[in-house]
């Protein structure tokens, strides 16, 4: 059972398996086309299907580089009644022009006509490799089968089907009760590396069987949004594939969700909860980092002021070196938080690590550093920074940095090109 606090009560919501297909009418399933490596036999096609109307919103990467998938995804979202999503690894479909388009749109043609809807009702993702075309002589034959594989158990293939540098599968669901009734929220992502506020390279597909405004569903999602998938840090990095999806077809008998009903309050909790969840999964499953840190900011003097220090602090190469030593360097800490362009008084300020307290108005605590080392060298843990200016809180998940994400990241362009001559596609 998952809890969470909201500002009059305490929720809670039922954990329960299915991912994206533990909503009612959602069916999902992945297949195998050699899309990195037509050698390679892991699933990397992947096909979410809605079999009733939906509303459905999405959020998409900031970064003005733009994947073919995120721009065609965005005219197809304005449609209204988006009844699928495919989705693919091993490929961004990025920086390929006029032909990342075609890709696409062909792409989306031959799932619609599989499905019997329109083309411009279905939505598309890539992930994976940037600036190489999609191998549609492997990907469109395979529709059919594509299509085929989708059940209402196909959750955990399609969430192993967008997986690229991850090292597990991520998926997650709830059920809710309202007003005498259930609705669930369910989804899969995936992220792992160039994950920066302001999303990240993640994918992520979430479905609901309640029935949601659409007005209600855009608010809903870019707030939950906001404090979830924009409050992560791996590398800070964000990329051009970025895609939030969000789909509700109304098939649980709760009421319809609007602006003011009694459900709503509940409704935009679930589904923060459920992202937070999923984008707490990515950040733990980071290239190759070996520690989850939550920085938690507390009492600036404006919500922009604590986001900067937080952020700044989340990013900084020499606290997350420092964390992976175990090292509870709070000057490092406080150097990053004097740059942050955030309004500070350093005399004012106080650092914790865990519930330790490393420095208190700006100066070094009587804590033993030993002690202070014990929270560090943990798998995961907290800071605090209290600028103690006002009443403005600000929170970000992020990571340490391991010599071991450097060599990861030293030559993965070059090792797939090399692997594409190989097979003499480029």
């Amino acid at each position: 059972m998952s809890k969470l606090a909201s500002q009059e009560t305490e929720l809670v919501f039922k954990d329960i398996p299915g991912g994206v297909t533990a909503a009612y009418g959602f069916r999902a399933g992945a297949i195998s086309c050699g899309i990195k490596n037509p050698d390679a036999t892991r699933l990397d096609l992947a096909l979410v299907v809605s079999d009733l109307p939906t509303a459905t919103e999405g959020c998409f990467t900031t970064n003005r580089v733009k994947a073919a998938p995120v721009r065609v995804s965005q005219q197809h979202i304005k449609t209204g009644d988006i009844r699928a999503v495919v989705a693919n690894s091993g490929n961004a479909n990025a920086c390929t022009g006029h032909q990342g388009i075609a890709d696409t749109k062909a792409t989306t043609k031959a799932v619609a006509e599989e499905l019997g809807v329109r083309m411009r009702q279905v939505l598309a993702c890539s992930t994976g490799i940037i600036g190489m075309t999609m191998p549609m002589g492997r990907i469109l034959p395979r529709i059919p089968e594509l299509a085929l594989a989708i059940s209402a158990d196909g959750s955990d293939a399609a969430a192993a089907a967008i997986m690229t540098s991850d090292t597990k599968p991520k998926t997650y669901a709830v059920e809710v009760e309202c007003e005498g009734a259930t609705f669930r929220i369910g989804g899969i992502a995936k992220g792992a590396g160039m994950i920066c506020p302001n999303m990240a390279t993640m994918l992520c597909v979430i479905t609901t069987d309640a029935k949601v405004d659409p007005a209600e569903l855009k608010r809903a999602t870019l707030a939950a949004v906001e404090q979830s998938f924009n409050r992560i840090t791996i590398d800070g990095d964000t990329s051009t594939n970025d895609t939030v999806i969000v789909m509700s077809n109304g098939a649980s008998e709760a009421p319809v969700i609007k602006s003011r009903s009694a459900c709503t309050p509940i409704f935009r909790a679930a589904l923060r909860h459920v992202m937070r969840e999923l984008a707490k999964m990515m950040v733990r499953d980071g290239e190759r980092v070996t520690k989850f840190v939550e920085i938690r900011v507390q009492n600036a003097r404006t919500y922009q002021d604590a986001k900067k220090v937080a952020e700044t602090v989340a990013k900084s190469l020499l606290v997350k070196c420092s964390w992976h030593g175990g090292d509870p360097n709070w000057g490092r800490v406080i150097h990053a938080v004097g740059y942050s362009g955030a309004r500070i008084r350093e005399e004012f300020i106080d650092i914790y690590f865990g519930g330790l307290i490393a420095a208190k108005n700006g100066l070094a605590s009587t804590t033993p550093v030993r002690e202070l080392e014990k929270v560090t060298q943990q798998p995961e843990f907290a800071v605090t920074i209290d600028l103690n200016l006002g009443s403005a809180n600000y929170h970000v998940f992020t990571t340490d940095l391991s010599e071991e994400f450097v060599d990861f990241n030293a030559a993965e362009y070059s090792a797939a090109v090399f692997a594409k001559r190989q097979t003499g596609l480029v």
